[in-house]
This record gives structure tokens, C-alpha cells and sequence, in this order.
């Protein structure tokens, strides 16, 4: 069933979206990875322009990350301080990151600039994870330990105006998570991912946060840097398509919540090398459609509709008139739906807990019972 997105103008099957979301959350939840840099190509292989994929993920990945770091914050698993640091350089990045959207899009070299970006991201993460996951299949099956540094000293940790983060229990500098962010905050505006792949570890090898504290401060950041980087890209270009960043949120919270339950009763690092090659193959099919297809004429692919429907009309002319209030609309929508999945998840949680309790009491026996066991049987 195609749909015609009225900001994209470009025809697409809502469902086939919602389960490539699907997908990629349940990845995403699985390896603990954000699923950005698999699901915005996705979107660009389905005839949705770069210029649009990027912030409609990015939009995505804000709901997304609501929910994670909702979850977080129950669990009191969240360095405020060292977040708040990192978004501070994360701001200044996507702003940098957002003029150099708009050079090459000024230019027309905006598509051609996110696919070749891609295509090198993808490449490099998937030879990487490729390596390790076959090194540590090696290890495992010759039962070599390895013991690792929690974090290597490099000319970061003589950075002036050192600071105490109480909940890290680390006394660094300032400028430390400062530059991190920016380096997120410039990638995540120009390619629509959280950046995560970046972050986590240098949040591990140069920060050395705890690894309890490193899933929900990284989602913490990318919900400040997600919400910039939608806000400008609605107020200065309308590329966000509420109906498209719909589906995309609604699929990736079901999906993270399916993958993160699956990663608990299964050890995913025996799956890390199929992620790999899933990365390296997107790569290889974004290198393909950008050097040996060619641009087709898509008037009859996406032919518009003569008359759009109530809510696709309500969202054009949202989009055009008032675009501020249409991006922070866009960002209200996406948290509702973050907190909403994370609040319905804990309350599930504890209703599980409950029925299980309830049916262990009923099914055990009482103290009166095992004291009667016990007890000799009369000859």
C-alpha cells in the first residue's frame, strides 16, 4: 500500500517502513548500538531523499532515546553532570554541522555528500566490528582472557580546568567531554545518526566513565542533540515529515524494546560479526546505487496526489506557515512517545513481577505443608 508523504512528496509503503524500524530497533536493542546509520540509508534505498532521511531519523532517534534514558533515570544509571557537559559541545558541533548542511545544499552536492559519508562510516565500522568479532570467536574458542586497560592516558587528560563528576567518580577536564560532543554534534546534524558509535567509546577508552553509567548518558546527549538538529532542520529547510517520523518512532520502540529482552537471555557479541557484514553490505549497496545508478526521472514513481488528505494537508501547510512551532511540535510528539513507551514498559515490568509472585504463592507450598512433610508417617 503506497502512501504519499507530503513533505517528502514521495510515494512509499508505511508498513514496509514501520518494519525496517522494526528491524533496526531490535538491532538496536540487541548490540546496544543506535540504529541511525542502518535505517536513514534504508530510507534513501526506499526513494526518500538524503536531505530528507537525515533529520526525519534524527527525529526518530530523539523518541528513541527518550525512552532509553527514561529507563535509565528509574534505574539511576545517569551522569547528569558529565551529559551536560557533552551537549554543551554538542550544541556548537550541530550548529557547524548545520552550516555545512546548507553549503552543500546550497550547491546541490548535499545527496552526494551524506552517501559518500556513508558509504565510508559504514565501511570502516563494519571492517572494524568485522575484526573483532572474528577475534573474539578466536579467542573464545582457544579460551584466551584478555585483560583490558579501563582507559588509555592521551594528551586529553592534561587539558586545563579539571573538574569532579561525583557520579562518574572522575576528576577530568572540562574540555574532555567538551570536544567529544562537538565531534557528535557535527556528524549527527549532517548524517541524522545519535552519534553513539562514537561516543560510547570514547566514553570508555578516553573519558573512562563506569560501564553502568556510559548506555544512559549517551542516550541523555543524543536527546539534546537530536531535538537541536530537528528544530533547525524544520525551521530552516521543513524536511520533517510527522507522518514518516510516526511510523519510524512507533516501529524503533517496539523494536530496541524487543531487541534489549532478546539480549538478555542470549549472548549478542556471538552475533556481532552478522552485524558486521549487514553494515558492509549497505555500504557496498550505497557505493553501488551512487557511482552505477543513475538518477531515474521519478515523475511517474512519485506521482502527486491531485488532492491530499485532512491530516497530509494539515502537516504541509503546518510545515510552511509556522515552521518553528511545526519543529517543536515534531519534538513534543517525539518525547510523549519516548516517556509514554518507557513508563508502559515499567509499568509491564511490574505487573510481570507481580503475576509471577502471585502464581509462585499460590503454587508453593505453605510453612505448615513442609513442616507436615517432615514429619514421620504413623506405622
Amino acid at each position: 500500500m503506497e502512501f504519499f508523504l507530503p513533505i517528502a512528496e514521495v510515494n512509499v509503503s508505511l508498513p514496509f517502513i514501520f518494519f525496517l524500524s522494526l528491524v533496526v530497533g531490535i538491532l538496536s536493542g540487541l548490540f546496544g548500538v543506535g540504529g541511525g546509520f542502518l535505517m536513514t540509508p534504508f530510507l534513501i534505498f526506499l526513494g526518500i531523499p538524503p536531505a530528507y532521511a537525515v533529520p526525519n531519523e534524527a527525529n526518530n532517534i530523539l523518541g528513541t532515546s527518550i525512552s532509553g534514558s527514561t529507563t535509565h533515570y528509574l534505574k539511576g544509571t545517569l551522569d547528569y553532570k558529565m551529559g551536560l557537559m557533552i551537549v554543551v559541545g554538542g550544541a556548537m558541533g550541530t550548529i557547524l554541522g548545520i552550516l555545512t548542511f546548507t553549503y552543500f545544499q546550497d550547491i546541490g552536492k548535499i545527496n552526494i555528500v551524506i552517501s559518500l559519508a556513508y558509504m565510508y562510516i559504514l565501511a570502516i565500522i563494519g571492517t572494524m566490528m568485522l575484526v573483532q568479532g572474528v577475534t573474539e570467536i578466536d579467542r573464545a574458542r582457544k579460551k584466551i582472557i584478555v585483560k583490558k586497560k579501563l582507559h588509555d592516558h592521551n594528551w586529553l587528560q592534561g587539558l586545563p580546568f579539571r573538574m569532579r563528576f561525583k557520579k562518574s567518580k572522575l576528576y577530568e577536564s572540562a574540555f574532555t567531554p567538551i570536544i567529544m560532543g562537538f565531534i557528535v554534534g557535527y556528524i549527527a546534524a549532517i548524517l541524522g545518526v545519535g552519534g553513539a558509535f562514537i561516543l560510547v567509546p570514547a566514553m570508555i577508552y578516553i573519558i573512562g566513565m563506569p560501564t553502568k553509567l556510559i548506555p544512559g548518558t549517551s542516550l541523555f546527549v543524543t536527546i539534546f542533540i537530536s531535538a537541536i538538529v530537528t528544530i533547525l532542520h524544520a525551521f530552516n529547510y521543513g524536511t520533517i515529515d510527522l507522518i514518516l517520523v510516526t511510523v519510524l518512532i512507533l516501529g524503533s520502540i517496539v523494536g530496541v524494546q524487543v531487541g534489549q529482552k532478546i539480549g538478555e537471555k542470549v549472548d549478542s557479541s556471538q552475533f556481532k560479526t552478522i552485524l558486521a557484514l549487514l553494515l558492509l553490505l549497505v555500504g557496498i549497496a550505497i557505493a553501488y546505487d551512487t557511482f552505477f545508478v543513475e538518477d531515474l526521472a521519478k515523475g511517474e514513481l512519485n506521482a502527486k496526489p491531485e488532492n491530499l488528505g485532512p491530516v497530509s494537508q494539515f502537516v504541509r501547510d503546518l510545515s510552511k506557515n509556522v515552521p518553528i512551532l511545526y519543529g517543536l511540535f515534531s519534538i513534543v510528539f517525539a518525547l510523549v512517545l519516548g516517556v509514554g513507551a518507557a513508563i508502559l514498559r515499567k509499568f509491564l515490568s511490574k505487573l510481570k513481577d507481580k503475576y509471577v509472585h502471585t502464581c509462585l504463592l499460590y503454587t508453593s507450598p505453605s510453612p505448615r505443608d513442609r513442616t507436615r512433610s517432615r514429619m514421620p508417617s504413623s506405622a
